[in-house]
């Protein structure tokens, strides 16, 4: 169940990006543009999901190498981040969450989003990846002009509209869903033991970040994959959530 669910993400992600990338813009209207820019940056975070699940050896229990490679696969789609580091960097998370050695907790324990986000990024991201990931959408650019029949500067400009302002934009969906919004509790001097699980029915934790906001149950259950978190969360499973703080 897992592998198909993850599979039908890496494939609704491409699925997407070579419709998107097809997509007249000029003759769209805009409501249309802003659904389909919505619709990629889900697409784009269902990588990272597929990838998380990886990392937790989810896609492929049995099968190490299969699981790992494709959950390298993913990251790399994502943006062109390395497995084996990012994976480390998780299980640090896990291990020593809202500590000095949490790679996606503040430096400072403070919870100011944007110096947080800044730091957050910055311990993912290297100037070899930033690299390889501007070369891919190098590559995109010349396969649009090829296959859509269009000039280097319209095809630029579906390139930044279709691929890099949606991994922007899921970026910043994995952070405030992820990470700010369930951790922020346990930065000082309103310090909290666990992260807290965000009040959203299913449908709409599904949209906002494919239940990465039912991060306590996350946290209590790392074995179960992200279709599996409500379940848990509506079973009465997991443990009581500590009171919101601000």
């Amino acid at each position: 169940m897992s592998l198909l669910l993850n599979g039908a993400l890496i494939l609704g992600w491409g699925c997407s990006l070579a419709l998107s990338l097809g997509t007249n813009t000029a003759q769209r209207p805009l409501w249309l543009l802003v659904a389909l820019i919505l619709l990629r940056t889900l697409m784009q975070t269902g990588l990272f999901i597929v990838a998380h699940d990886a990392m937790h050896g989810l896609l492929c229990p049995k099968q190490a190498r299969w699981n790992d490679a494709i959950g390298a696969l993913a990251l790399m789609l994502y943006a062109a981040l390395p497995y084996g580091a990012c994976r480390k960097q998780h299980h640090r998370h896990h291990r020593q969450p809202a500590s000095a050695h949490d790679p996606d907790f503040p430096h400072d324990q403070s919870n100011r989003p944007l110096r947080w986000y800044g730091q957050f990024l910055s311990r993912y991201l290297c100037p070899r990846q930033m690299l390889l990931l501007v070369g891919v959408w190098g590559l995109l650019v010349v396969v649009t002009m090829s296959g859509a029949k269009v000039s280097a500067e319209l095809a630029t400009s579906r390139v930044l509209l279709w691929a890099t302002l949606p991994l922007l934009l899921s970026s910043l969906q994995l952070f405030v869903f992820g990470t700010y919004l369930p951790h922020r509790v346990q930065c000082h001097p309103q310090r909290c033991a666990h992260p807290i699980s965000l009040n959203l029915p299913p449908w709409l934790s599904l949209l906002a970040c494919f239940h990465f906001g039912y991060h306590r149950e996350h946290h209590d259950n790392p074995g179960l994959s992200w279709y599996e978190l409500p379940r848990v969360r509506t079973g009465g499973q997991s443990l009581a959530l500590p009171e919101r703080l601000g």
